[in-house]
């Protein structure tokens, strides 16, 4: 017979495999992959904690303050500390006046990130962090951090505003140290000298028990401390932007844009209407997004290098320098009658002065800006020469100015018509209209300041720029700029000089609104037909010297009317300004 087996039989086989199991694993761990896990278990204890820089500040030329940083208490949130996601949600929105949905897309959005401190609200009055910390027993997902937010000084466009980064910045830029919670450059200086501003992360390294309470080991040579951002020290005014933003005219649009014909340093940059920055400080709500976007005057437009507009007569001076520079006219030269208009074709162009103005030389052409005299100068010329010309005065051509997205503006060329109007399109009508600063060619506010202040220069053209200077820690550095000569000889430069000196100091010239006692001053007025069929563009630009300064402006008054009468009294106030507030 056979001996039946029963379940005690193989207790001991069991007990002796289970061990054999027990010893292989502990010979495994202790032995074939201690250093694995010896490298986990310590890194269990250790923690790298990045300390964040000071974001560097923004300072007018006589360093009077543009963007400082100031306290802020910070509202965040861990997510894999929430209860209740819902309970939180209204809290927060009832509390710190924040769109419920808001909230649940930024929790949605970093649901991953369960044990990291996410940032929810910014620049909490200390009043309400008090009173609302109180309640945060029942909500163990809040904390609140003393850190510092951005503070403006005044409403404008230059300086931007810093914003929370997005989902997709932060992909791209973690790897250059920016966390989940940074804040960034999003327009404007802010934007252009990110990497300035901002300055270098540090860190230390703490060993922590179980808890995560700092143990204290590492007491030394375990920290790098981080390097803060430079300060900038701009080429801006502020006495004279806040006064320039007070005289242009109320309820209008436009720009207004001075700078140091000298230096190329911009003293005054105003474009209206303008936004507060600071709205962005504290993370702006998706209602008042919506409301600066969606406004029809386009606050958050910046005129002077993201408009583009029709110049207008104060295009006018290329052509006479064209016209000098091939000879086909001196100073001396009249070209055809001026009765009102003059044909071309069968169209009528006609000149602003129903009248006429009769036969003149170019000097007095400019002085009365007379359309006729341009319209007849331009049949001398191809479209491509108007085109180079243009452009060899960069105009139609970015300055170069240190802000982002600045734009380009337009001059058409031959192939451009043929590829929009057709192949048989008549090349004349579209010429002369374009010798008077209308048509098709746009160029920037800042474009014709620029070239203006270059006149005022005798001919050297400054690139426009913000920035003076820099200062890291104890040491200062100097902005280096691009100068450039405009495509005229000394003759032509000082008969351009003269005609633009007596439209604004001789009787009937059309700037004469800007004239002032004591100081030189050189314009040219515009009023520039636009396509939406209001009112005419306004402007006025030009130069003003005395002993105290040579400034270049442009004075820009979308849908204004006439520059003489609009644009130009804005030139003389601003000017009589500068010249009072002068050391």
């Amino acid at each position: 017979m056979y001996k039946k087996f029963t379940i005690s039989d193989y207790t001991g086989y069991v007990i002796a495999f289970i061990f054999f199991i027990l010893l292989f694993f502990v010979f495994k761990l202790q032995i074939i992959e201690s250093e694995k896990y010896k490298n986990i278990a310590e890194k269990n204890i250790v923690r790298i904690q990045t300390i964040y820089p000071t974001r560097g500040e923004i300072y007018d030329r006589k360093y009077r303050p543009i963007a400082l940083n100031k306290p802020s208490y910070n509202l965040y949130i861990t997510p894999g500390k929430i209860v209740d996601k819902e309970k939180v949600s209204e809290f927060v929105s009832s509390n710190f006046n924040k769109e419920i949905d808001e909230i649940k897309k930024i929790i949605h959005e970093n649901r991953y990130r369960s044990y990291q401190d996410i940032l929810l609200i910014q620049n909490i009055p200390f009043e309400k962090m008090v009173k609302t910390s109180e309640q945060f027993n029942y909500y163990p997902s809040f904390l609140f951090k003393a850190e510092k937010v951005r503070e403006y000084y005044s409403a404008n466009h230059f300086t931007g505003y810093t914003g929370r980064i997005t989902e997709e910045e932060y992909r791209e830029l973690r790897g250059k140290g920016y966390s989940i919670n940074s804040n960034l450059g999003k327009t404007g200086l802010e934007k252009y000298y990110e990497n300035i501003l901002r300055g270098e992360n540090g860190q230390q390294v703490l060993q922590v028990d179980a808890s995560g309470n700092n143990l204290e080991f590492f007491k030394h040579n375990l920290q790098t401390d981080p390097r803060n951002g430079d300060d900038l020290i701009l080429t801006i005014d502020n006495d004279l932007q806040e006064y320039v933003s007070l005289i242009f005219p109320k309820n209008k649009k436009g720009s207004v844009v001075v700078m140091d014909i000298k230096t190329g340093g911009i003293l005054a940059y105003v474009s209206k209407p303008d936004f507060d920055p600071n709205l962005f400080t504290g993370g702006i709500s998706a209602g008042q997004w919506n409301e600066l976007i969606t406004n029809p005057n386009r606050p958050m437009l910046d005129r002077i290098i993201h408009g583009t507009y029709p110049p207008g007569s104060v295009y006018k001076p290329i052509m006479a320098s064209l016209g000098l520079e091939e000879n086909e006219i001196d100073s001396k030269t009249k070209l055809a009658k001026c009765d009102g208009g003059m044909w071309f074709g069968n169209r009528y162009f006609k000149c602003w002065l129903k009248e006429g103005h009769e036969r003149l030389a170019v000097e007095d052409a400019m002085k009365y800006s007379c359309d006729v005299y341009f319209y007849d100068l331009s049949t001398r010329f191809s479209l491509e020469q108007l085109n180079r010309y243009t452009k060899q005065n960069y105009l139609s051509t970015r300055t170069g100015i240190d802000l982002p997205g600045e734009r380009r503006g337009f001059f058409p060329s031959r192939k451009w018509y043929i590829d929009n109007y057709g192949k048989y399109v008549g090349i004349l009508g579209h010429k002369v209209n374009l010798a008077i600063g209308q048509g098709e060619v746009l160029v920037t506010p800042l474009q014709i300041c620029a070239y203006y202040s270059a006149i005022g220069n005798d001919g050297i053209w400054k690139q426009p720029h913000l920035l003076d200077k820099r200062i890291e820690a104890e040491n200062t550095y100097k902005n280096i700029v691009d100068e450039k000569h405009l495509p005229m000889s000394k003759e032509t430069l000082k008969l351009i000089q003269n005609s633009l000196y007596i439209t604004v100091n001789e009787k009937y010239g059309t700037g004469t609104a800007a004239s002032i006692g004591g100081i030189r001053v050189y314009g040219k007025t515009g009023s520039a037909e636009n396509h939406m069929g209001k009112k005419t563009h306004s402007w006025f630009s030009g130069y003003a010297k005395c002993d105290k300064f040579e400034i270049g402006f442009d004075i820009f008054v979308e849908n204004g009317g006439h520059g003489g009468s609009v644009s130009a009294p804005v030139a003389r106030k601003l000017i009589n300004y500068y010249y009072g507030i002068m050391e």
